[in-house]
């Protein structure tokens, strides 16, 4: 070999080098950023997918707690202003007084309106509330059920009435997971040759759930 293409193949491994170390350097620092941010939502998510997975095994025993109060005249009249109007909003002062006075948050929630009576739905994560005042005399009834943390933590699992921020928080956790997941991949290539064993494990974590369903769910 001619010293020049002794030069030019040096040139070449060195450049392959510095390439090869750009990328693992970047890799790793996007994979363990991710990692760090998704883990401890990672681990109560891989939780509550047992949990989920055996929720008809897990007792679950509900709590009931109930409120009862009067609406301040004042305030009644207010509401009864309002009952011919499907879609008008609570009063600021009414939500005011029920948080204070009897602990009650209604949390921007939409109310229903009859000639009769005012009804709020509160669904929440592992339970359930409601709230009525009769527009007659402005008598108030509430009814909060909890179904314990295992119910909580599988409803945040879930969305299930988790509210905006919730919902984008597992957007972002999805990201996150995405960018751990892709550059886990990328980093397995890289290391492949000196690891045998990675596609064979990497066929069987995909061909394992395939044919799981494929032959048992139907």
């Amino acid at each position: 070999m001619s010293k020049n293409k002794f030069m030019q193949s040096g040139t070449d491994n060195l450049s392959q080098q510095q390439s090869r170390a750009f990328w693992l350097r970047h890799l790793h620092q996007w994979h363990w950023i991710s990692s760090a941010l998704c883990l401890i939502a990672m681990i109560l998510f891989a939780a509550t997918g047992i949990t989920l997975n055996h929720s008809s095994q897990i007792e679950a025993h509900p709590v009931v707690s109930k409120k009862e109060g009067k609406l301040p005249l004042p305030l009644l009249s207010q509401l009864n202003a309002l009952k011919n109007t499907d879609d008008a909003a609570i009063p600021g002062e009414v939500t005011d007084w029920l948080a204070q006075d009897l602990g009650i948050k209604l949390n921007g929630q939409a109310p229903e309106w009859s000639p009769e009576e005012l009804y709020v739905g509160l669904p929440r994560p592992g339970g359930d509330a409601w709230l009525r005042i009769a527009l007659d005399n402005g008598e108030i009834e509430y009814e909060l059920t909890s179904r314990g943390w295992i119910a909580y933590f599988n409803d945040l699992h879930k969305g299930r009435n988790t509210g905006t921020a919730w919902s984008w928080f597992i957007d972002a956790f999805a990201v996150a997971c995405l960018i751990f997941c892709v550059t886990g991949l990328f980093l397995l290539k890289m290391h492949a040759s000196k690891r045998p064993s990675t596609w064979p494990v990497v066929v069987f974590g995909l061909v394992m759930p395939l044919i799981l369903a494929l032959m048992f769910i139907h």
